[in-house]
């Protein structure tokens, strides 16, 4: 076997191999042996048929099969011996290849076309993005507070409508007359009374009970926002609505939120323990502080790439990339809408792959398989209770084997890998960049979180 490359393009390259009949034979032989062992053919036993007879019926499409294995292995060991950072996957130059008859032939002359990454210098000193810090103030505390005594409260489902409460119904939107617009909007939904921006609205709704019927205004019972979710239209939708709707009620739920004491302090915090409600917040504002921290370290993380995306200015070899594209036999892939997503959907995510690649060289961003299974066990740990008479030991033992036992099904991982894939994203960025901490308010984040 001989292989060899020459330049084809500006990126592009093509891979020769050319294998002559002693790099195959000896795996068609044992394939034709295992053949004849197993083939039922009319008038001999199994497993007795001459060789002959064998190499007339399978003997082609054998070295065909072989010859494919052989390529495959000799093409993907060439570009890691030769540390060529390549594109998409080799693609078999079939022009230059030309016919081929494994019938007859013996030598054989294969032409592959590839595609280089182009060289991506990073600039970091180009790049002054800040990383946020939202401050916690003690109002939002009291809403977490309140939040979590709820969620920990007492669920009912009382007769008749009450201040607070959950109400379920189907919508029907009106015409000019009150009666059901036939083509109006229609839905399930439900929401909360305090959402009701009307007083005389949601005073409309206390007492009612199931199967009766409150008349109101959208536009004045609800924002924009809250249009959009509770009848489940587009943005645009729901800023122009302005019709009055009647709903049937379907049903009500109450939540009697649980008293802030010690019983509370655990349900919030397993394992934990406070003497006091300021203790209790201060641990409270810690793990809020912790959430948003994960959430301003994501925004920070993409913030950067755009930035390390837009220092992008390497051409791509186009041509080729379309056609490896169409190669993977994507469903409802066309040249066309190749070419009418190339910009806005291929070419990002093209740029992404190669940057990925440049980034790794410097640090590995790929969880593996022990950093997924401890995060798991981090997770477990935080709520789970030592069995009675169980020894620390034996407690460790159970957690890594739950833990190990979650990560077998990939279904479980997905976000989970994702989540140590930014983590590790944010720790390089953070070597490289060394950013200023700036404070903002959770307004000014979500600000900034929507440009």
């Amino acid at each position: 076997m001989n292989i060899s490359r020459e330049k084809s393009g500006d990126l592009e390259q093509i891979i020769k191999i050319e294998l002559s009949e002693v790099d195959y034979k000896e795996r068609v032989q044992k394939q034709l042996k295992n053949y004849r062992q197993k083939a039922n053919i009319p008038g001999f036993r199994k497993g007795m048929a001459p060789m002959s007879l064998i190499e007339r019926m399978y003997k082609a499409a054998i070295v065909g099969e072989e010859i494919e294995n052989l390529l495959g292995e000799a093409l993907y060991k060439y570009i890691e011996d030769e540390k060529l950072e390549i594109l998409g996957d080799p693609l078999s130059n079939e022009s230059k290849t030309g016919e081929i008859d494994f019938a007859k032939d013996k030598d054989f002359v294969f032409y592959y076309d590839i595609a280089e990454a182009p060289k991506m210098n990073i600039d970091w000193s180009k790049i002054d993005e800040k990383l946020c810090q939202i401050k916690i103030t003690a109002k939002e505390v009291d809403a977490q507070v309140e939040e979590l005594a709820k969620r920990h409260g007492k669920f009912e489902t009382p007769e008749t409508i009450g201040e607070n409460d959950f109400v379920y119904g189907r919508l029907n939107e009106l015409d000019k007359e009150g009666k059901a617009k036939e083509d109006g909007v229609k839905s399930f939904t439900s929401f909360e009374l305090t959402t009701i921006k009307s007083d005389e609205i949601r005073q409309s709704f206390l007492g009612k009970k199931v199967n009766e019927t409150v008349v109101f205004n959208a536009a004045k019972a609800f924002s924009a926002a809250d249009i959009e979710r509770y009848f489940h239209l587009e943005a645009d939708v729901a800023k122009k609505f302005k019709s009055d709707v009647e709903m049937t009620i379907s049903g009500c739920s109450h939540i009697t939120p649980h008293e802030v004491n010690e019983e509370f302090f655990a349900l919030a915090f397993p394992n934990e323990t406070f003497k006091d409600l300021a203790a209790f917040r201060k641990r409270l504002q810690k793990e809020m502080e912790k959430n948003n921290d994960e959430q301003c370290q994501y925004l920070y993380v993409t913030h950067v790439r755009k930035a390390l995306m837009d220092q992008f200015e390497a051409p791509l070899p186009e041509a080729f990339l379309k056609r490896w594209i169409l190669t993977r036999g994507a469903k409802d892939v066309t040249p066309e809408n190749i070419d009418n997503e190339w910009n806005d959907k291929y070419v990002p995510s093209i740029k992404w792959e190669i940057l990925d690649g440049e980034l790794n060289k410097i640090k590995s961003l790929n969880p593996t398989h022990n950093d997924i299974v401890d995060y798991v066990k981090g997770l477990i740990s935080a709520n789970a209770a030592t069995i009675e008479g169980e020894s620390d030991k034996e407690k460790e033992e159970r957690l890594e084997k739950m833990s190990q036992s979650i990560v077998a099904d990939s279904n479980n991982t997905r976000q989970i890998v994702d989540r140590l894939y930014v983590n590790n994203t944010f720790e390089l960025f953070k070597e490289q960049l060394k950013p200023e901490v700036e404070k903002v308010s959770l307004k000014e984040f979500s600000a900034r979180a929507n440009q």
